[in-house]
């Protein structure tokens, strides 16, 4: 009797791999198209340009970037930029905390005008604003003539400068305290006076506290936007080194006289001290929203 052999089982085919890139189109075909719009044009807009900043200045030799970084006259600009943008953003951290509470706390004529006034620096192009201020700071312009007989001059000086820086960064500080102000129950304002606060005990002790974080977040966004201003500060100074120069406008000085490297370098410093600042600001409104939770 014969005796069959069993049948073998058919051999499993295993398919090839696919590329790898094949493996990333599928991938990304499952991703919302939203998702893909945000990220590519973030990627254009933003991350190519900063990387390539990176990348030009990665081509200096370490000694040489050193050397352009830390140059007498970019040490000088250095000084004067973030001297003046310092005091620009406090004094804006008083007087548009002052703003913002008017414009919310009171009725008056004319409020919406005025309060539209407050983003006229966001609309205004730099160069306007700073031939705006030029003129009248000016020896012989309203402000300025009756700052001239004191010995106080302002236009081609530092102090015309911080002048711009401050106007340029008002709206920061308004628009950020502005919307904390809104939501402040006045209700706990008037369970203070009734257990005998006076107003200014309810100002520093009920509405200073949740507020302060939100007055440093304004002052940080105005100091970074007076540190990039260019437009209105090249007008109302005098561009003098060791002076009045800032260091954008010496990066463009820079590129006029074609020296691209010094030019790259002091930019890529503006870029690392804006990203520090960038990290603070989120800190600061971590830190505020942190509080609103307390």
């Amino acid at each position: 009797m014969a005796v069959s052999s069993p049948r073998s089982s058919p051999r499993q085919i295993i398919p090839p791999e696919p590329p790898v890139w094949k493996k990333f189109l599928s991938n990304l075909s499952r991703i919302p198209w939203t998702w893909r719009i945000t990220v590519g044009y973030l990627t254009v807009m933003l991350f190519v340009p900063i990387t390539a900043m990176f990348l030009k200045a990665g081509t200096e030799p370490p000694a040489k970037f050193w050397q352009i970084a830390t140059s007498p006259i970019a040490l000088a600009t250095y000084d004067v930029t973030f001297t003046t943008s310092v005091i620009a953003s406090l004094f804006n951290g008083v007087f548009g905390t002052l703003i913002a509470w008017v414009l919310v706390r009171y009725k008056f004529p004319l409020k919406r005008i005025i309060e539209a006034s407050v983003d006229l620096p966001f609309a205004l192009p730099s160069a306007v604003a700073g031939l705006t201020l030029a003129t009248v700071y000016s020896d012989n312009g309203w402000v300025g003539s009756l700052l001239a007989p004191l010995g106080i001059k302002v236009s081609f000086t530092r102090l015309g400068v911080a002048v711009a820086m401050t106007y340029i960064s008002l709206p920061f500080v308004v628009r950020t305290v502005q919307p904390v102000l809104q939501e402040m129950e006045r209700e706990i304002e008037e369970a203070a006076w009734s257990l005998g606060a006076s107003q200014w005990q309810t100002f520093w002790k009920v509405i200073f506290p949740p507020l302060f974080p939100t007055i440093l977040t304004g002052i940080a966004l105005g100091f970074s936007r007076a540190v990039g201003e260019y437009g209105s500060t090249v007008i109302i100074a005098s561009n003098t080194p060791f002076k009045d120069l800032i260091a954008p406008v010496l990066i463009f000085q820079r590129l006029e006289q074609y020296d691209y490297s010094g030019a790259t370098v002091i930019g890529t410093v503006l870029l690392l001290i804006s990203l520090v600042l960038l990290i603070g600001i989120n800190l600061l409104q971590a830190w505020a929203r942190r509080y609103d939770t307390k």
